[in-house]
């Protein structure tokens, strides 16, 4: 996104927690969100329509009244809201209006979540799906196939899913896989990047020779938070190939600690 639509997307994330702080937040979160989602569907097939929301030559409350007219009567009164507030904004393109509905949609759900208490279960349960799809290629594939339709990707993730998240984990990663930005693993792992940062924390990808226990990781939580200055959440996985050790990743920054790291290194100075 361009500088107008940050600062366009900013100042609507600030009114949609307002909206839900003075509502019951899970419900009306749930319901914001999902309406959120279906609106973006219905403007990735109407070019005019995201024209006309998205046209500074036209005054703000002409805009808000087209939603309105349009959307008021069919979806929940925060939702509405929502879009409101977001037509009345200055946005760079129509596809960044798009993509900022997208993000407040998952922020109204991620909002639910953490309503409900589950916020930080959300973003495991997130994270873990991540890492069933690096390890499932066949799954990934057909969740990637481009000639499949987006109701029929959703529906073979939601069959693997039924039953075993929250709602609002399943909610989001059912909207990601129908509408890809990247790739199944990377769109999934960036909304567990978003729950991560809803709680104020930076996600700290671990990988390591053998499984850790709880009292490893919040020891590792603790000793990354120093170093970085910030509350970290671990994302763990096991690769038995790095032999012992570990391997951290924080951003662009790599620390490899790891048994197979330091013999690499090792035969480099050798060679």
């Amino acid at each position: 996104m361009k500088a107008a639509s940050r600062e366009a997307l900013a100042s609507v994330e600030f009114k949609l927690d307002q909206f839900l702080a003075s509502d019951n937040a899970v419900a009306s979160a749930a319901q914001a969100g999902l309406d959120l989602f279906e609106v973006v569907d219905v403007l990735d097939t109407d070019r005019e329509l995201r024209v006309a929301l998205t046209d500074a030559a036209v005054p703000a409350d002409t805009r808000k009244s087209l939603v309105q007219n349009l959307f008021g009567s069919k979806i929940a009164p925060i939702a509405a809201q929502v879009i409101e507030a977001a037509a009345a904004e200055q946005w760079s393109s129509t596809r960044d209006l798009v993509k900022g509905l997208v993000s407040l949609g998952r922020r109204a759900l991620l909002r639910g979540a953490e309503a409900q208490g589950q916020l930080g279960q959300v973003e495991d349960e997130l994270f873990r799906l991540s890492s069933i799809l690096k390890n499932e290629a066949e799954l990934t594939q057909l969740l990637s196939d481009r000639t499949a339709t987006s109701a029929r990707k959703r529906g073979l993730l939601a069959s693997v899913l039924y039953g075993k998240v929250t709602m609002f984990s399943e909610a989001l990663a059912l909207q990601a896989i129908g509408r890809p930005e990247q790739n199944p693993i990377d769109d999934v792992a960036a909304l567990a990047d978003y729950a991560a940062q809803l709680q104020g924390r930076t996600i700290a990808r671990v990988t390591t020779a053998g499984e850790l226990n709880d009292s490893q990781r919040a020891a590792l939580a603790e000793k990354l938070g120093k170093i970085y200055g910030r509350a970290m959440s671990i994302h763990s996985e096991v690769d038995t190939s790095l032999l012992g050790g570990m391997a951290i990743r924080v951003g662009d920054e790599v620390i490899d600690g790891s048994t197979a790291g330091k013999i690499a290194r090792l035969r480099a100075k050798m060679a």
